[in-house]
Formats: structure tokens, C-alpha cells, sequence
């Protein structure tokens, strides 16, 4: 199996831009290494960060050589193995890279990869990684737990709702502010939806039935404003630039940061597979329409996540549950 030819296909760019600048190519892999497997991914998702670097508004990285690859969650199956690789060929795994997981097939080091349960869905499996270390990285620092009554921004997104409903497995009294479009989905969740807008700090304050001692900010404006007023330490709030720290992190590629980053994703696992969280996935695309489930992500009206599928049962195209919203009431609330 090691000497298997291998066909994969991935996306890149070779400068800054909106994701018309991502191309498809297409060529043959080599071999796996030492350590090493090759993965055909079956499913792997979007996030912000992704867009940010290709855009150039995230320079960490400005350095790296043209042309980039993209992505970095995915779950998938093993193909091929290197020499003493710790995954056998069929192996059913999830991982994580910094970068090159919006491909059909990814070669990487097996301390990258974790073993996929057989009950969690493949869409939900490539979805887990940076969206959900960075709602458990962010728990831990705070530490949240029983006793805690904890505010979450922008709760139905990836991160957020992956963030309210740990904190609420943790036994934390949950408020997640969000438009009124998501007042039901986060009920659903059993988290307590609060507007946005003018009077938030009384309408949270209504809810919370007590002290709120944390706040997490994943919208960016006006968070640190809101926890002050609501009495919130600074130790106990996390801003939306404290998230592109965390997020940052969990991609570095240095081998303390892959063993953290593939410790939290070992996590994960475990708590999707025990019904600690479910985790939405708002957007279901083929591969090859990359660029316009990045248009999707733009618009900001996604709940959960948007994952791309390598072998869609179908290409055939149903409206989503948002546009269909959106249709009835003329646009979506503030």
C-alpha cells in the first residue's frame, strides 16, 4: 500500500485576495514518510482564520512561500502508511493541519491524527478542529464550571455554539447573545438567547439571576464595554482578539503546539461522541465549489459550520433553511 499511486487534488492561491484567487491543481503524492500516512479526506470545513490569511488580513504567516494552500480541519480515511506509522491503512481518523486540508487527500504525521468513532458523522468529524480546540482552549483558561454564569457573543456561530454548550455540559448557566433568527436554535441547545442592540446589559441582566462572572466576546464589538457593566472581572473575559490568539496557537506547527492542538481534538472526540455538544453544519458543499461556500461563510447569516464533502452523495442543490427564512420575513434581524 505504501507505494500506491496516489492522485490528489487540492486548492490554492498564489497571492492575497477574495476566494476567486483559489485554483484547483491537481498531481500525484508521494510516498508517506516515516511517521507518516495519507488521509483521502472525506470531510473538511471553512473557517474564518482560513479566509483571513488568504486575504491578507492575518500576517503571521506572511512569509510562507507562493502558492498557499488552504484549510486546516478534516476527517477522513487512511490510504497509504510510511514506516512505522501508527495508523493502519482503513484507519477512520480526524486531524488537523496549518494548512493544506482543503484537498481530496493530505499526507501527515500520524501526531496529527486522532480515531474517529464510528457514530459521529463524517460532515460533523471534519469540522471539529479549530472551532471547537478553540471553544475548549478558551473554557480551560477561564476555567468555567458549576457556579459560573457565563455570557457568550455571537452563540450560534462555530465557535459559540460550540462554547455554550461545553459551558452548560460543565454545569455553567449559559446566555448567548445573538439576532432573533437564533433565539430557537439556542433554545433548542438549551442556552438562554439574549438581542443584541441597545439594552443588552438589562436584558442579560433579566436572565442571568445572579452575577454574570464570565464573557466570552466572539462578535468584537462593544464586549468589553458590556462586561464591565455587568460587573465581569478582567481575569473572566475573553475579547475576540484573545480568540485570535487562541485560534493562532492551535495552527502553529511546532511539535508542542500539534501535541496540545491533537490532545483538545482527542477531546473533542470524546465529548461529540458522548452528546456533549452536536455541532450544526448550516452549509454542505462539494469540494469544488470552494469559492462560493466561502461567499456562504462571508455573509456572516451561517449557524454552526459550513463543511466541504469530497464525495457528496449528490451535487443537486436544495435552499438552505436560512434562505428560506430569509425569503419569508424580508431579511434577517440585527
Amino acid at each position: 500500500m505504501r507505494n500506491r499511486v496516489i492522485e490528489a487534488t487540492w486548492f490554492e492561491y498564489g497571492g492575497y485576495g477574495d476566494a476567486d484567487v483559489l485554483q484547483e491543481r491537481t498531481e500525484v503524492v508521494a510516498p508517506p514518510g516515516p511517521g507518516e500516512v495519507i488521509v483521502e479526506v472525506i470531510g473538511t470545513s471553512l473557517n474564518h482564520m482560513d479566509a483571513f490569511v488568504r486575504n491578507g488580513k492575518e500576517s503571521t504567516w506572511s512569509d510562507d512561500p507562493w502558492p498557499r494552500r488552504s484549510g486546516s480541519d478534516f476527517a477522513g480515511i487512511v490510504v497509504a502508511t510510511g514506516p512505522h506509522a501508527e495508523f493502519p491503512v482503513g484507519s477512520h481518523v480526524v486531524g488537523h493541519v496549518r494548512t493544506g486540508a482543503h484537498a481530496t487527500h493530505v499526507t501527515v504525521p500520524t501526531s496529527t491524527l486522532v480515531r474517529k468513532p464510528a457514530k459521529l458523522m463524517w460532515e460533523v468529524a471534519g469540522a471539529l478542529y479549530l472551532a471547537g480546540a478553540t471553544a475548549l482552549d478558551t473554557l480551560d483558561q477561564l476555567r468555567i464550571g458549576p457556579g459560573d454564569t457565563v455570557v457568550v457573543s455571537a452563540a450560534a456561530g462555530g465557535v459559540g455554539s460550540i462554547e455554550t454548550q461545553l459551558a452548560k455540559h460543565r454545569g455553567a448557566r449559559v446566555i448567548g447573545t445573538c439576532g432573533e433568527r437564533n433565539f430557537d436554535y439556542l433554545r433548542q441547545l438549551g442556552i438562554i438567547p439574549v438581542r443584541y442592540g441597545e439594552g443588552i446589559v438589562e436584558r442579560i441582566r433579566r436572565v442571568a439571576e445572579g452575577p454574570v462572572t464570565a464573557f466570552i466576546d466572539n462578535f468584537g464589538k462593544d464586549g468589553r464595554d458590556i462586561a464591565q457593566e455587568l460587573g465581569v472581572a478582567d481575569t473572566r473575559y475573553r475579547s475576540s482578539a484573545d480568540r485570535r490568539e487562541v485560534e493562532l496557537s492551535l495552527l502553529r506547527d511546532d511539535p508542542e503546539a500539534v501535541a496540545h492542538g491533537t490532545g483538545q481534538l482527542g477531546r473533542l472526540v470524546q465529548l461529540a461522541e458522548a452528546g456533549a455538544f452536536r455541532l450544526l453544519v448550516s452549509g454542505l458543499y462539494p469540494l469544488a465549489d470552494i469559492r462560493e461556500a466561502f461567499e456562504d461563510l462571508a455573509e456572516l447569516h451561517s449557524r454552526g459550520k459550513i463543511v466541504l464533502a469530497t464525495r457528496p452523495v449528490t451535487t443537486y442543490r436544495t435552499i438552505k433553511a436560512r434562505e428560506v427564512h430569509e425569503a419569508m420575513t424580508g431579511g434577517y434581524a440585527a
